[in-house]
């Protein structure tokens, strides 16, 4: 009988839930509908009220189900699943290897296939990643350990976590962490990496009351041993032409101390340096910051063109070679960023694969590629793109995304909201929680470590003993017609300028 009644009064109470969830839903139906057919704003909703509002929900939904249910393996922009599922199994250590055959088109002109060797070269003749000195013309120039490094990502547009991570990450694998635009944070230095510290175009860290670069804050950077090196950003692959954007919801006290500007405020840089104007200034800004820190001192760059580039090459030799910069990394139109406008990062630069040999290029004409180290940096994250970039002539490649899926990005798009999801981008410390850098620390440094064990690999397989021996005659570029030609025929290494021979021998 107990049973029975109870049975009953359950029933009339999940009715009388049912009804009131009906008669809820029929409330807030007529309320929306109010609403929607009363706006002017959106015309979709004023014509469909209330089911019009669908269209939204599922536009904003399907964002997740493409990457999750209907997206294959290769399609997915900026970077697909394949080669994030890559970098995610070499950042936890786990087999990194596949069966039965690759998903990758082989057939899309552009492809790079790299040209093996009938007799490879055997695992016990192989040889270790060769130290590579930057700037001998400074006090202190630097033995880089390592090809492959941290692009810069600035504290402010990372957490925290996501920083201290990357330290302490990049210090085990033995590569540089490069600081980006924000200014050094301890969180930087609390690795106790090697650190490349960038300038941006409001020179944030390194700037006096005015925002014009200060010889003292410079020297102050300096001070530190791990800041190794000074990167001058002129521009950056994502947005040539527009200085960098932290959303005022980012700049928290901390950030905006460290930047010197105020919190909560929207941290715009300008869109260039306001002192540079011409190759000469930018040469006079390198040589100042190079005595005053005694480092050494190179620029970051998107390409367009080169007649500036050979303009730059010409007044170093007016000058003198002591007078080039130490390095230039050649961003590709490609990169990344956390905030750029879609007409800037859809339309506006060279991607890194016709940017590098261009500025390469240049260089060997005027005698200069022996003295200026060639960085290349944009969307370049797996061995088969690292590799090609060794080959086609950069000294070091700079990764940001990479390992940014190696911290455990999602690639949510939601870098400028600060709701990132895992914590990487954001500054809400609820959300901060799920990035432990302890743990995280370790797959940044699996993950630089075996993208360059798998660069060794590919150079063993096309017959050299050590990456930085590879050359565009190990690579062959698929044409529109399908077939495959070798990457020196299509952009044969220039000899150097009659009027550079000389210098060119002396560096």
């Amino acid at each position: 009988m107990f049973v029975d009644n109870l049975l009953a009064t359950s029933l009339q109470f999940m009715s009388a839930l049912f009804v009131f969830c009906v008669g809820l839903t029929v409330i807030a139906a007529v309320i929306l509908f109010v609403i929607d057919v009363g706006q002017t704003r959106d015309a979709v909703r004023r014509n469909f009220p209330v089911i019009g509002r669908f269209r939204y929900l599922f536009s904003t939904l399907g964002e997740f189900f493409r990457q999750y249910f209907f997206a294959m393996d290769r399609e997915e922009m900026p970077f697909n699943r394949a080669e994030r599922e890559w970098v995610n199994r070499s950042a936890t250590n786990t087999d990194n290897t596949v069966a039965f055959g690759s998903t990758k088109n082989l057939t899309p002109a552009g492809t790079a296939i790299f040209v093996s060797c009938p007799f490879p070269t055997l695992t016990e003749d192989a040889v270790d990643m060769v130290p590579m000195l930057i700037g001998p013309n400074s006090r202190f120039p630097y033995n880089a350990p390592s090809f492959f490094n941290i692009s810069g990502m600035s504290y402010g547009a990372l957490s925290a976590p996501a920083v201290r991570a990357l330290s302490k990450g990049a210090a085990m694998a033995g590569c540089w962490l490069n600081t980006g635009e924000g200014g050094l944070a301890w969180y930087h230095l609390e690795g106790g990496c090697d650190i490349v510290f960038q300038i941006g175009t409001a020179k944030y860290g390194v700037r006096d009351a005015d925002g014009n670069l200060s010889d003292e804050k410079l020297k102050e950077v300096a001070g530190y041993e791990t800041v190794r090196m000074f990167e001058l950003k002129l521009s950056q692959g994502a947005k040539p032409g527009k200085g960098g954007i932290l959303p005022g919801n980012k700049v928290t006290t901390e950030i905006g101390n460290i930047r010197g500007i105020p919190a909560g405020k929207d941290s715009i840089s300008p869109n260039r340096h306001p002192e540079i104007s011409n190759v000469q200034e930018l040469l006079d800004v390198i040589v100042r910051i190079r005595d005053v820190t005694g480092k050494p001192v190179g620029f970051k760059s998107v390409v367009g063109e080169v007649d500036w580039l050979e303009d730059l090459c010409r007044e170093i030799h007016q000058r003198g070679i002591e007078h080039a910069p130490d390095f230039i990394t050649v961003d590709g139109g490609d990169g990344g960023t956390g905030a750029a406008p879609m007409p800037l990062i859809d339309n506006v630069g060279l991607p890194i694969k016709e940017a590098l040999p261009l500025a390469s290029d240049t260089l060997h004409r005027f005698g200069l590629r022996d003295r200026i180290r060639l960085i290349a940096s944009g969307k370049l994250i797996t061995p088969a793109e690292v590799g090609w970039a060794i080959a086609t002539g950069a000294d070091f490649v700079t990764s940001a995304r990479g390992f940014m899926f190696a911290l455990g990005c999602i690639q949510s798009l939601k870098c400028n909201r600060n709701t990132c999801p895992t914590g990487i981008t954001t500054h809400n410390p609820r959300l901060q929680k799920g990035l432990n850098p302890e743990e995280k620390s370790v797959r940044v440094a699996n993950y630089c470590k075996m993208l360059i064990r798998e660069v060794q690999v590919i150079s063993h397989s096309c017959g050299v003993v050590r990456p930085r021996l590879m050359t565009r005659s190990h690579v062959r570029l698929v044409q529109a017609n399908g077939k495959s030609v070798p990457m020196n025929i299509l952009y044969p290494r220039p000899n150097v300028l009659p009027e550079y021979s000389e210098t060119a021998i002396l560096a």
